[in-house]
């Protein structure tokens, strides 16, 4: 599965930092409890992803060799004192600038250490992006403001998670991913505003396929096989791109409005349950 360009995901960080700042500065509670991270308020919340940006942007531009301890992060807990909205939007600004400054410096080969056994910095810029992507609609979602994402972006969110789960499946046998196995069954994800433009799912005439995005999750092996398409399923879950997105990392709950399931909704709550992260 090929993720977006390098340079797509650098634009992006940039953008989504952006779109966080106007959260922070429109008003909202700063103080207020995140509803679908309820262990922080809003500003743990962006104080977290920044201090996380200010960490891999460390780790990229010093070409680390090995993880460095969050303690020895520059900046990393953000601006002193609690409540200065304006503070931790320059603090947040200032966060932008660097990640993408170094990101773009360093290109997508430059060797960096990585969880996940990717070693380089392509691998930050779309785990960073995504990273933004899900706590953004966290902070948004707390602010009561509308949250939006780019179609290609959303998609290949799902796409990692999807490479994720298959990675800890194989690599960490404590993993609660190694559970997720189910002789038989299938999920199928299927988005229906179809007129989206999701390049990684244009035909060789540049077209969408008639029945829109789709990824289909197939739980019969020892390690999750997924691909792309429309089959018949044990579960679907269908909705607009963006609240499936939402929807399958647990920030959307399964019967909102803008959402279908059809089939075994129990097998979709336990994937749900065992495959999520961030």
């Amino acid at each position: 599965m090929t993720p977006l360009a390098y340079d797509r995901y650098c634009d992006e960080i940039a953008r989504q930092i952006r779109q966080l700042r106007a959260v922070v500065i429109s008003g909202a509670d700063l103080s207020a409890t995140v509803p679908t991270c309820p262990d922080w308020s809003l500003e743990q919340l962006v104080r977290h992803l920044g201090g996380a940006l200010r960490w891999v942007e460390l780790m990229v531009r010093t070409r680390a060799e090995e993880e460095i301890p969050e303690e020895r992060v520059p900046g990393a807990g953000g601006p002193e004192g609690e409540g200065d909205a304006a503070a931790l939007d320059a603090w947040l600004a200032e966060t932008g600038e660097m990640i993408v400054g170094t990101l773009r410096e360093a290109g997508p080969d430059a060797t960096v250490w990585g969880w996940a056994g990717i070693l380089d910095a392509g691998f930050w810029a779309r785990r960073m992006t995504h990273e933004i992507t899900v706590h953004r609609a966290d902070a948004t979602l707390a602010a009561g403001l509308p949250y939006e994402v780019a179609p290609d972006v959303a998609a290949d969110a799902i796409d990692e998670w999807l490479e994720i789960v298959e990675w800890s499946q194989r690599t960490l046998p404590d993993d609660p991913a190694r559970e997720l196995r189910r002789p038989g069954s299938r999920i199928h994800l299927h988005a229906t505003d179809t007129g989206s433009d999701v390049n990684a799912e244009r035909s060789e005439t540049g077209t969408l396929p008639p029945e829109g995005w789709g990824r289909v999750i197939d739980l019969s092996e020892e390690v999750v096989a997924w691909r792309r398409g429309h089959e018949k399923a044990t579960v679907a879950l269908r909705g607009p791109l963006t609240a499936v997105l939402l929807a399958f990392y647990r920030r959307l709950p399964l019967d909102s409005p803008e959402l279908e399931v059809i089939g075994e909704r129990e097998l979709l709550e336990f994937w749900l349950e065992r495959a999520t992260f961030g």
